[in-house]
């Protein structure tokens, strides 16, 4: 079972991949948050490259648990690219992920400018791998 795995932001959309098993995340892109919605043919290919099974989608919610400021939104958004996909939809909380996804990325010695592009994509890599392993568990 291949899942694929949105980090849903105002500008760009992370995305991350299982592998075939659904042991593994892999951080797969960044996509403008327009092409995303829109189903443009960059995510259409990632679509069609990775073929899955389920879309996951990061949940921001507060600290406390709650639904935070932006989780109406993507919500939203996530519901609407799942439908275009025809593909069945599971959210997961995504607390933190941006944060542990910099500490990553700048223990790789890189900096924020070159940071810019990828924490998204980490991101979705992370709670995508939450989310695996709470399934095999």
């Amino acid at each position: 079972m291949v899942a694929l795995a949105l980090d849903i932001g105002e500008v760009r959309v992370g995305i991350a991949a299982s592998d075939a098993s659904g042991r593994v995340a892999m951080p797969v892109k960044v996509l403008p948050a327009a092409e995303v919605a829109g189903m443009a043919r960059p995510f259409r290919r990632i679509l069609e490259d990775y073929e899955p099974d389920v879309l996951v989608c990061g949940r921001p919610e507060t600290l406390g648990g709650k639904d935070g400021p932006q989780a109406e939104r993507v919500m939203k958004i996530a519901r609407a690219v799942a439908d275009a996909c025809g593909l069945p939809l599971e959210f997961v909380d995504e607390r933190l992920s941006s944060r542990e996804a910099k500490r990553i990325l700048r223990e790789q010695g890189m900096s924020e400018r070159d940071m810019r592009g990828k924490v998204d994509m980490v991101a979705a890599s992370l709670f995508l791998q939450t989310w695996l392993d709470q399934r095999r568990n």
